[in-house]
């Protein structure tokens, strides 16, 4: 057993409800010219944290929608340790985003796509195996048609505009 909840047939409504909202994030993101990925950080189901990607808009390589739901999530409660609390992402988190994860001692995590790319938990590696002092619990697949898709046409579209103009600078925006 690897720890991780692979029973997506058996998700409850929470998952749906708030993966949604972060789908909704991630639109508001792709709408301001960012990767489309948006994140909700629940405690005792309430909101306590949002994040939408904002690289670009604030040229700040940390600006991912992970990071800044965590630091929304910590203001908010007014302390560091996210323990009893649930982060929703649409793409499965990068090492950086990973790491917070942990150092937070956020409870569980709820993805919808892998990132093949630089997905750190299952994709490229998987950090929230290692032996570290905390380890959330995780599950993976929730609406993923949907955060999948989001992604691919604002990425598709990205291509079709730079083959438009004759260049790669698709390859220049990153998550």
């Amino acid at each position: 057993m690897d720890g991780y909840n692979h029973d997506t047939n058996n998700m409850i409504n929470n998952d749906i409800i708030y993966m949604k909202k972060a789908l909704q994030l991630a639109k508001e993101a792709r709408d301001n010219g960012e990767v489309p990925v948006g994140a909700v950080i629940v405690k005792d189901d309430k909101i306590i944290g949002i994040g939408k990607n904002s690289r670009e808009t604030d040229k700040n390589a940390l600006a991912h929608a992970e990071i800044i739901a965590i630091e929304k999530a910590c203001e908010n409660i007014g302390s560091w340790r996210l323990d009893g609390c649930t982060l929703y992402v649409t793409l499965e988190p990068c090492p950086m985003c990973a790491g917070a994860i942990i150092n937070s001692r956020i409870t569980r995590l709820v993805f919808g796509s892998f990132d093949e790319k630089a997905g750190s938990c299952g994709s490229v590696i998987n950090l929230l195996d290692c032996p570290f002092n905390h380890r959330p619990v995780v599950t993976y697949g929730v609406l993923k048609e949907e955060c999948s898709e989001i992604l691919s046409s604002f990425f598709n579209n990205l291509r079709i505009k730079d083959k438009n103009r004759g260049g790669d600078d698709f390859l220049n925006i990153g998550r």
